[in-house]
């Protein structure tokens, strides 16, 4: 952990160093699905609950009631210097004509001169309008080489601060490692007790690079409820805590930052309440060997996705990804 930062409130906010020197806070909003509550979200995240890290994406299609958000709580006296921003590039714009004009329209979506983090959010090209799930030729080819140069130019002209990746897999990484002048700083992936995608977090460690855990909480959805889990309730109520709270602490004590969403005010300033304590380390043990997802067809637990991108990327007559393992290069 880098250092600690207060808010107006007196909130001890943790943050990690960034391969570039900057600083990253440990916990941010997250605004997928967000909707048309996202501007409210952000209200109250950034001047109720304290937070200084806001994560979107064009794909979330919430970027301009975010910026109003944002633009409120600058003009309510939040120092635009002390927030941390982020943005993820959509893969229709993978190709390397169209990342600037990409980026363009998210800091006018957002209402910001700079981004603090721009991500590239699937290593996927998709046409436009490709369909979900994608028909045969809407998955495309992937120039990332020429793509990561042109996130590189976004940092030279100061548009960006630092640049990173989301839902790499370990052989993708280590192919932009080869040819990466300006490393990425940041590598956004699912993580929580249910997956916790250890091979990708050591990686990354080993390489320098800070990991952003995303759907910390895992998903009623997606079929890992970790907030009902028995383990995280009776640690919650061991320590006091929520569920949310405990989640994520574990997160951050992994050495992550972490991004809960939330449209709940209550959740949202429940969630920051993680700093000036400590998980014991029992505690933090019993949520990393949590049982995993019983798999009833063939009779033992597993780690799982929540987010496995099946819906966007899989063709499973036409290709190129004929699979959830093609889209994850069978590391699972």
């Amino acid at each position: 952990m880098a250092q600690a930062t207060f808010t107006a409130e007196d909130q001890k906010i943790e943050s990690f160093r960034l391969l570039s020197g900057h600083t990253i806070p440990a916990i941010g909003l997250g605004t997928w699905r967000s909707g048309s509550q996202a501007d409210n979200s952000v209200k109250i995240a950034l001047l109720e609950g304290g937070y200084r890290h806001i994560d979107t994406a064009w794909e979330y299609g919430v970027q301009e009631s975010v910026g109003h958000g944002v633009k409120a709580a600058i003009h309510a006296g939040v120092e635009r210097r002390d927030l941390f921003i982020t943005s993820k590039l959509w893969c229709t714009e993978l190709s390397p004509e169209r990342v600037r004009p990409a980026l363009l329209n998210t800091l006018q979506q957002l209402q910001l001169e700079y981004l603090d983090l721009y991500l590239i959010h699937w290593p996927f090209r998709l046409a436009d309008g490709a369909s979900r799930p994608p028909k045969p030729g809407d998955v495309q080819e992937m120039d990332m080489e020429g793509v990561w140069r042109e996130m590189e130019g976004l940092v030279k002209d100061k548009l960006v601060r630092d640049i990173g990746v989301c839902n790499f897999t370990l052989k993708k990484m280590n192919k932009l490692l080869g040819f990466a002048e300006t490393m990425p700083s940041v590598c956004q992936m699912e993580m929580h007790p249910g997956w916790r995608n250890d091979k990708m977090l050591e990686a990354c460690k080993q390489n320098g690079i800070h990991v952003t855990a995303y759907s910390p909480l895992g998903s009623q959805e997606g079929g890992r409820d970790l907030i009902h889990d028995e383990t995280v309730d009776r640690i919650a109520k061991k320590l006091n805590k929520t569920p949310g709270q405990v989640l994520v602490k574990w997160a951050i004590q992994r050495g992550t930052s972490v991004v809960p969403k939330s449209n709940n005010p209550d959740r949202i300033k429940e969630n920051i309440k993680v700093f000036g304590w400590e998980l014991p380390q029992e505690d933090f043990q019993a949520l990393c060997n949590i049982p995993d997802q019983f798999c009833f067809v063939a009779f033992f637990f597993l780690q799982k996705r929540v987010l496995h991108g099946e819906q966007l990327f899989v063709n499973k007559n036409a290709g190129p990804l004929r699979s959830v393992a093609d889209v994850w290069d069978h590391e699972d």
